[in-house]
C-alpha cells in the first residue's frame, strides 16, 4: 500500500533446522503503534531486531521480504537494510541501563546517534535534544542533559532513551519491553511519555511486550505470536472485545487471577520490630518498622522501587545488617547476622531472588544447583541423593530428564522453578520470594504463582511475597503491607487493604495497574498532579 512505511511480507528467521520467526507479516503505517505480544521464546524481540536488518549471532533471514519506504529486501540485502539503524529505524531496549556508558552524560548520548549518521548538525540535535527530553516530561532538560546514567531513575533513563531513539527523527522505531523491568507506577509515567512523543512525532512504531493490558493502551492494532507463528492479528479494541484463538484468550485471562480464600488467625511465625536500617549516608532506608508473619499463609509487601522491600527482605534473611530492632522465630530471637544463626535457625528460612539468571550458577547443572542444599541440610549420599534431587524436581513439576541440564538450557519459567526446588531442598519453613515473577511473562508466572499455592497447601510454607505487580498480590496473598519511603503506610488482611478508602500512596499504586479498558492511561493521567497533565496536550508549534 502506498501509505505504508513498513511491510513484512512471510517472513523466517532461523538457523540451520530451526525456524524462530515462521511467516510472519504485518504492515506498518506513519504514527501507527502495532503491538506485538505472546510469551517468552516468542519470537518477538528476533522480529522486533529483523525488520531492522540485525540478526543476532548464528540468526539469518530464511525467506520472507521486508519492504521499507517503497524498498523491498529479499533476504541476501538485510546488510542493506541494516544501513538504515539508527537514522530511519531506531530501537528502545528493555534495560536503558545497559545501554548507556556510564562515563559519558546523557546529553553526549542522546545525541550521538544523530550527529554520527549526519542526520543533523550537533547544534540541531541538541536543541531537539532539549524539546524531546520537554515532550517526554523530563525535568529541567538542560540540567538533565547534563547528568551522567547513575544520577538519574529507572523510568528517566528509559525516557532519555526514548529521545535517543527520536533525536534522529526516525520513521519507525521498535520498542522491546521498554517498561517490563519498572515498577507500576515509574510504568506508568513512561508508557504515558512514550505514547505522547510517538503521537506527537507522527513516528510509526513496533511496541513488544508481553502484557497484554500495557499493550492496549499505546497499540492501535496488535499482532500475537507464539512460538515463532501468528496467532491472530487485527484492530485492538476488536481483539480484546473478542479475540478468536485459545492462546489470546489465555493472555487475556491472566488478567484475572483467582483470589485466595480469606484465611483464619494463626500464629506469627517471624516477628519483626522497630527496624531501621541505613546505608551510613545519614538518611535510614528503613525506618521503625514492625511486622509478622502468620503461619502458613502469604504475606504480600508491595510498593514501588526505592521503597525498602528488598532491604527488609535481605534483612529478614540476615544478609543486611540493621541499625536497631528486634527479630524473633518463634518467640526466639534471631540474629540479624546470617553467620551468627544456627545452621537449623539458617535452614528454616530461605531466600528465591528475583532473577534466576544471577541465582544459579551458569557452569552448575540442576543436579549441582539443587544438590548442594540437599547434601548440607540432610547429609543424602549416593541413590537416595540422586532420588530426592529427582523428587524435588517433581514437586516443583519439572522433568527428572533435566537434571543433568545447565541453567542456560532452561527456559525462564524453568530456572525459576530449579530456584524454588533448591530452596526447598532445605525443607524451610518460611520462604523469602523477591519479586520471584517480575521477569517472567504472564503465562509462566502464573504457573509459578500456582506452583506455590499448591507448595504451601502440601507443606505449610509461611511465604514473604514482595512484588509490586498488585494482580499479583490479589492472586497470591492472604495479608497485605504497602511500603513506601521505608515505612508501612497501610496493611491488613488482603481485602481491607485493596479496598477503600484508601491513603494516597495505595491509591496511587492501585490506579497504576494496568487494565484492559479502553482509555485507562487517559483516565488515570487525568487524576494524577497537575504536572502530568502535559501528556494529554498537544505539543505547541
Amino acid at each position: 500500500m502506498s501509505d505504508a512505511i513498513l511491510q513484512v511480507h512471510d517472513l523466517c528467521v532461523g538457523y540451520r533446522e530451526t525456524v524462530l520467526v515462521d511467516k510472519v507479516s504485518f504492515t506498518l503505517r506513519q504514527g501507527e503503534v502495532l503491538g506485538l505480544i505472546g510469551e517468552s521464546g516468542a519470537g518477538k524481540s528476533t522480529l522486533g531486531l529483523a525488520v531492522m536488518g540485525h540478526y543476532r549471532g548464528a540468526l539469518r533471514p530464511l525467506s520472507g521480504t521486508v519492504t521499507f519506504l517503497g524498498k523491498t529486501y529479499p533476504p541476501q540485502d538485510a546488510p542493506r537494510l541494516a544501513l538504515h539503524q539508527g537514522k530511519r529505524i531506531c530501537y528502545v531496549a528493555q534495560s536503558a541501563s545497559a545501554g548507556f556508558n556510564p562515563a559519558l552524560t546523557l546529553g553526549a548520548q542522546v545525541t550521538e546517534a544523530a550527529c554520527y549518521h549526519r542526520v543533523i548538525s550537533k547544534k540541531a540535535a541538541q536543541e531537539r535534544m532539549l524539546q524531546l527530553f520537554g515532550l517526554l516530561g523530563l525535568p529541567d532538560p538542560v540540567q538533565f542533559a547534563r547528568r551522567y546514567p547513575h544520577q538519574v531513575s529507572g523510568g528517566q533513563l528509559q525516557r532519555a532513551m526514548t529521545a535517543m531513539a527520536l533525536c534522529s527523527s526516525p520513521d519507525v522505531i521498535v520498542f522491546d519491553e521498554p517498561t517490563t523491568a519498572l515498577d507500576v507506577t515509574t510504568q506508568l509515567d513512561v508508557l504515558a511519555a512514550i505514547r505522547h512523543a510517538v503521537k506527537q512525532t507522527h513516528t510509526a512504531a513496533l511496541y513488544i511486550s508481553h502484557d497484554i493490558a500495557v499493550v492496549s493502551q499505546i497499540a492501535d492494532s496488535l499482532l500475537v505470536l507464539r512460538h515463532g507463528k501468528p496467532v491472530e492479528s487485527g484492530p485492538t479494541a476488536e481483539i480484546l472485545r473478542a479475540p478468536a484463538q485459545a492462546y489470546t484468550q489465555a493472555l487475556l485471562g491472566t488478567r484475572h487471577p483467582a483470589s485466595l480464600e480469606t484465611p483464619g488467625q494463626t500464629l506469627p511465625v517471624l516477628e519483626l520490630r522497630n527496624l531501621t536500617v541505613g546505608y551510613g549516608n545519614g538518611e535510614p532506608v528503613i525506618s521503625r518498622l514492625s511486622l509478622s508473619l502468620p503461619r502458613g499463609q502469604t504475606f504480600a509487601l508491595v510498593g514501588e522501587s526505592g521503597s525498602g522491600k528488598s532491604t527488609l527482605a535481605r534483612t529478614l534473611a540476615g544478609l543486611q545488617k540493621p541499625a536497631s530492632g528486634e527479630l524473633s522465630l518463634e518467640g526466639v530471637t534471631l540474629s540479624f547476622d546470617c553467620q551468627r544463626r544456627t545452621s537449623a535457625q539458617r535452614q528454616r528460612i530461605q531466600y528465591i531472588y528475583q532473577n534466576p539468571d544471577t541465582a544459579l550458577n551458569p557452569r552448575h547443572r540442576v543436579r549441582e544447583l539443587v544438590g548442594r542444599n540437599v547434601a548440607r541440610f540432610s547429609g543424602l549420599r549416593g541413590a537416595a541423593f540422586s532420588e530426592q534431587i529427582s523428587q524435588l524436581l517433581e514437586q516443583v513439576e519439572l522433568s527428572r530428564d533435566l537434571i543433568d541440564r545447565f541453567p542456560s538450557q532452561l527456559s525462564g519459567g524453568q530456572k525459576q522453578r530449579v530456584a524454588i526446588a533448591r530452596a526447598l531442598a532445605a525443607e524451610p519453613d518460611i520462604l523469602i520470594c523477591d519479586e520471584p515473577t517480575s521477569a517472567l511473562d504472564p503465562l509462566v508466572a502464573q504457573g509459578v504463582l500456582t506452583l506455590f499455592r499448591k507448595l504451601q497447601h502440601a507443606t505449610g510454607l509461611t511465604l514473604l511475597f514482595i512484588t509490586h505487580d498488585i494482580a499479583t498480590v490479589r492472586s497470591i496473598a492472604h495479608s497485605v503491607a504497602v511500603m513506601h519511603r521505608g515505612k508501612l503506610v497501610r496493611q491488613g488482611l488482603r481485602e481491607t487493604v485493596l479496598a477503600p478508602p484508601y491513603d494516597d500512596y495505595t491509591a496511587r499504586l492501585l490506579q497504576a495497574e494496568p487494565t484492559l479498558e479502553p482509555g485507562w492511561l487517559d483516565n488515570v493521567l487525568t487524576q494524577q498532579s497537575p504536572a502530568q497533565t502535559f501528556l494529554l496536550q498537544e505539543m505547541p508549534t
